[in-house]
């Protein structure tokens, strides 16, 4: 379960990382990565905790597949909250290949686009 402090749950949240993020595509899933650095934040006084959103479409299966996929992000997601920066904001969206992938998979599939998402520029920049 993601610690309350790491959920992402405001709408414009979700959309600001969306289209401003840096977007990078590995396997089965697509993260959308949004650092303060990138100057695109808007946010006032102090940097919240990194936070945290997921995308799981229809796209992916039924109810019950969506269900399964979002948990096993957040259980591959939880051990890697340390590493997100003070105010980063991450959206991870799940692709139609999710329904099918192990969880190791999706975790290397996270760790995959998470190292190479600070080396690209950000979308809207």
């Amino acid at each position: 379960m993601l610690p309350a402090a790491h959920r992402m749950r405001r709408r414009t949240d979700f959309a600001e990382t969306l289209r401003r993020g840096r977007r990078v595509g590995r396997g089965a899933l697509v993260v959308h990565l949004l650092s303060p650095t990138d100057g695109a934040l808007s946010t006032a006084g102090p940097l919240p905790a990194g936070q945290v959103g997921l995308v799981v479409s229809r796209a992916v299966g039924n109810s019950v597949v969506r269900h399964r996929v979002s948990r096993r992000l957040r259980a591959v997601i939880v051990p890697r909250l340390a590493a997100l920066p003070q105010g980063t904001r991450l959206v991870v969206r799940a692709l139609p290949a999710a329904a099918t992938a192990s969880s190791a998979q999706l975790a290397t599939d996270l760790d995959a686009a998470l190292g190479s998402a600070p080396r690209r520029r950000a979308v809207g920049s």
